[in-house]
């Protein structure tokens, strides 16, 4: 068996108090702050701009291919689109009896697949299985997966014809074939985690996802299958990861922990390359 690799990270950003659904885009790094209720960019310099502000939690984020962004709403179970005349509504998806919408995924036509709690985590509910939906451009929207242990973080490969999810609640990614359409078929454990509780992912050029894993106090990289060649050690608890950089070569980990003010990106540079989306 290869020896795993052990690297360590440097903070980019800190003084935020719940970075979260880091994406690279148009040269900067993209980020929610779930607690502050906003999104924010950061440039290679750590300077910082404010991109949007709600009076409630912001989670995923994603683009539609005309360059407007995608934003989920998480109380209120909304996806959100910030147009030039403001924020819109593209839908609201409390008719699917979820909670607490969350992470997401966009393609490359604009479709959302966005994940939730599924039940209440803040108030110490106990866990439910729930949906996975699926938005269009145009606010329709269907359920494309049942039976998930709390759909996370979520990549679709370069190809477009595989998904892959962070099941945070059964430790494991998942995959499924991606139809034309958008439908999701063919269901399989990509990687069984065994301790590790996923949260946020990111796939690179070589097929090896990043997989945040808060509780652990790391990263790691994953093949399929389950083998771990690489582990990022951070100080904080990580909730989510992505490559991006000029040559898509710099992880970037979003870390939290309760203290106030405690939320950080960090960063390391990798051999490999991010690939597919986010």
């Amino acid at each position: 068996m290869s020896k795993t690799i052990t690297l360590r990270t440097e903070v980019l950003l800190e003084g935020l108090l719940f970075p979260e659904s880091p994406r690279w885009h148009d040269g900067k790094l993209w980020f929610a702050d779930m607690v502050s209720c906003k999104v924010f960019t950061v440039d290679l310099n750590g300077y910082k701009e404010t991109i949007l502000e709600r009076n409630t939690s912001v989670s995923g984020l994603g683009w539609l291919p005309d360059n407007r962004l995608l934003v989920v709403s998480m109380v209120d179970n909304c996806l959100l689109r910030l147009d030039t005349s403001g924020v819109n509504i593209v839908a609201d998806l409390n008719k699917f009896g979820i909670v607490w919408s969350n992470d997401m995924v966009v393609d490359k036509k604009g479709r959302a697949y966005i994940g939730n709690f599924g039940f209440d985590y803040v108030n110490g509910e106990p866990f439910k299985p729930t949906k996975l939906i699926l938005v269009n451009p145009n606010g329709e929207a269907r359920v494309v997966a049942n039976k998930m242990a709390f759909p996370n973080g979520t990549v679709i490969t370069p190809d477009d014809k595989t998904l892959i999810i962070a099941e945070t609640y059964a430790a494991r990614l998942t995959a499924f074939d991606i139809s034309d359409e958008g439908s999701l078929s063919n269901r399989r454990v990509w990687a069984n985690l065994k301790s590790l509780a996923p949260d946020g992912i990111c796939l690179d050029a070589e097929g090896g996802v990043w997989v945040a894993a808060p509780g652990s106090g790391k990263v790691v990289r994953v093949l399929e299958g389950g083998q771990i060649t690489h582990v990022v050690k951070v100080e904080n608890d990580a909730y989510a990861c992505m490559l991006g950089g000029p040559d898509r070569k710099t992880l970037f980990v979003a870390t939290s922990k309760d203290t106030r003010d405690a939320g950080r990106i960090e960063f390391v540079e990798v051999d490999i390359p991010g690939a597919g989306l986010p």
